[in-house]
């Protein structure tokens, strides 16, 4: 125990394992979490390992009463992943509903997939586009620009007009040309607007053009996200591992106390 009451943490170098939260169902869409298991696997250090978990019923209908529902899982599965002595929690979904509340609930680090990626794109350019799966996350991803405090280094979200299963069948090579065409040109427009770094704003288009290393467009990098997350969530680890530190405490991100997250666990 350390001096705050709270147990030591394994050394830095013991293997760990980081819960990966995808929105997808975990046996309609087996074959995408294979896939993306496959290439965190083969960004993680030897001392990590990579456990993805789906959602069932998943995220299919584009609307914030099916995010807030996949939200409440989402906490209860941080919980759970904190209680089965994982190192840290990642949330695959761009929008990462249940975010705080995740981080609230759990001493182990929280990742989120939009909120790793944009504020390491800010890193590689001074500049940053979105271009999401579908129109509808639109407005969705500009609340998110604005609470990040990004709102000055964005140029803008554009959208394709896609559905999770366009991604299931575009990892076939004549689909995924369609997508990666249709991508392209919003790309060049948020370019023309100044766009230094282009984000895909969705695991499964970060996962369909994970398969392409040093993408650009125009001089414009676009930023692997997968890559980024699985790495974020390893640096978080190990600085834990090392500190004892997750997060302020302070604001935020306050613990909630232990009866409510017992009330939350216990009312549904």
């Amino acid at each position: 125990m350390n001096t705050d009451g709270q147990a030591a943490h394994p050394g830095p170098n013991s293997r760990a394992r980081i819960w990966y939260q995808s929105f997808v169902d975990p046996t309609e869409e087996r074959p995408y979490i294979a896939r993306l298991e496959e290439y965190l696997t083969g960004y993680a250090d030897p001392y990590v390992c990579f456990k993805v978990h789906g959602i069932s019923p998943p995220d299919r209908y584009l609307n914030p009463l099916t995010e807030f529902r996949c939200a409440a899982q989402t906490i209860r599965n941080a919980i759970q992943a904190e209680e089965q002595d994982y190192g840290a929690f990642v949330i695959g979904h761009f929008q990462e509903p249940g975010l705080i509340e995740c981080r609230t609930a759990v001493e182990i680090p929280v990742i989120g997939l939009g909120e790793a990626t944009m504020l390491y794109a800010c890193t590689l350019g001074r500049t940053f586009g979105l271009v999401t799966i579908n129109p509808v996350f639109i407005p969705w991803h500009r609340d998110q620009v604005t609470r990040l405090g990004l709102s000055r280094r964005a140029t803008g979200v554009r959208a394709i007009n896609t559905q999770v299963a366009t991604y299931m069948r575009a990892f076939q090579e004549k689909v995924y040309q369609q997508v990666k065409e249709e991508f392209c040109r919003e790309v060049l427009l948020l370019v023309d607007e100044g766009a230094e770094v282009i984000i895909p704003a969705g695991g499964l288009p970060m996962l369909l053009f994970a398969r392409e290393k040093n993408v650009t467009v125009q001089g414009a990098v676009v930023l692997n996200g997968i890559a980024v997350v699985a790495a974020m969530a390893e640096v978080a680890l190990k600085l834990f591992r090392q500190t004892g530190i997750a997060l302020s405490r302070k604001g935020m991100f306050a613990k909630a106390p232990p009866e409510a997250i017992q009330e939350f666990l216990t009312n549904r």
